[in-house]
């Protein structure tokens, strides 16, 4: 079969190669036909070296949908023939982080598709413990209509629920890319009445307006932030923030950080970290689903009396079933996401138009 292999020797890092279709290993594995892919962020960040735990070698890709052709013994709730949308985290369901809903964390699971063990943008793929890792896809939903569920359409409700999100709150979400706008959608669901999307792109930030996302869009280009956030939320600032951007240009030196209580908090920097402390009002929570490549600072004695919660992913995508029935009443819709469409011949064309981000790119969809 063709399937994408990522490799750090080889001059792109990805080539496209003839790999052996999967077998079963195991009677909780299923064998999925890929009928669509996607390429992510964290794709690039693997290429670049950023992902420690990434193994050489393997087949790239964690995002897709696809029909069972194969499935193990063990598996009774899948069949053969079924179309299925898959999770990005491969986990057991019985340790004590999955009984807990903290599947990122499954003591023998975590992110292993394209991560770990061969990913998706092949024509087939193995997905271990396929009784928890593969949804069926509802008969009104189409594969486009699914694609971004167990990924970034999860990661969007993952942040939005780290929020806690009340009836009436005011929800910033910095980054309007994909799972920016995916972050509105379910800030939207849980019951913001009032979203302000945060981007320096106006053109994502136009993106979202034509789908009616949010009720602000704000670019830190053209003016200041934290004054416009004041001003939405008659000075108080928003009620929950969404870090989905996850940029950092740390400017000052370490001098610059030392705590001097005589001196007004003047640090300067284009972290989105830094923006989103500073947007939140007393007391708030700040959900960061974003993945940085390098650290972040947080100044804990300026933001001292501020009570600030801040809460951090990987993704516990557990509610794919949920989201999958979102989309079948009509509640939800990330086609608009789909930007380009490629082949899998043309998956290093993809990849090339994915990193420079050229032509309004956010999501491309790999069809077989």
């Amino acid at each position: 079969m063709k399937a994408l292999v990522y490799n750090k020797d080889l001059p792109k890092k990805i080539e496209l190669q003839q790999r052996e279709i999967p077998k079963l290993q195991h009677p909780k594995d299923a064998i999925v036909e890929v009928t669509l892919s996607s390429i992510c962020t964290s794709d690039l960040h693997i290429m670049n070296g950023m992902v420690p735990k990434a193994n050489n070698n393997i087949i790239l890709g964690h995002e897709f949908v696809g029909k069972i052709v194969d499935i193990g013994s063990d598996i009774k709730n899948l069949k053969i023939g079924d179309r299925v949308s898959a999770n990005c985290e491969t986990f057991c369901g019985k340790c004590y982080f999955c009984q807990k809903g903290y599947i990122n964390n499954c003591e023998i699971g975590g992110w292993k598709l394209g991560c770990q063990i061969d990913g998706c943008q092949a024509q087939y793929v193995r997905v271990p413990y396929a009784n928890m890792g593969l949804t069926k896809i509802p008969d009104n939903v189409s594969d486009k209509n699914a694609l971004f569920v167990g990924d970034i359409l999860s990661s969007g409700y993952f942040g939005a629920e780290m929020c806690e999100i009340k009836t009436g709150d005011t929800i910033a979400i910095i980054g309007s890319g994909p799972v920016g706008m995916c972050s509105m959608i379910c800030a939207n669901l849980l019951g913001a009445s009032t979203i302000i999307a945060i981007d320096t792109n106006e053109k994502r930030l136009e993106i979202a307006k034509q789908n009616n996302l949010a009720n602000y869009y704000l670019n830190p280009k053209n003016c200041d932030i934290e004054k416009e956030i004041k001003n939405i939320t008659n000075n108080k600032g928003a009620d929950g923030v969404i870090e989905a951007a996850g940029y950092s240009n740390y400017k000052n030196t370490q001098e610059n950080h030392n705590f001097n209580p005589s001196k007004p908090y003047d640090y300067k920097s284009d972290s989105t970290l830094e923006l989103a402390w500073k947007i939140a009002r007393p007391n708030a929570i700040i959900g960061v689903v974003a993945m940085y490549e390098e650290n972040q600072i947080l100044p804990l004695p300026h933001m001292y009396g501020k009570n600030l919660t801040f809460k951090t992913g990987g993704v516990d995508a557990i509610h794919c079933k949920k989201l999958l029935q979102y989309i079948s009443e009509g509640k939800i819709n990330t086609d608009f996401l789909i930007t380009q469409t490629y082949k899998l011949d043309n998956i290093i064309d993809a990849y090339d138009l994915f990193k420079t981000q050229k032509d309004n790119c956010l999501k491309i969809a790999i069809e077989k």
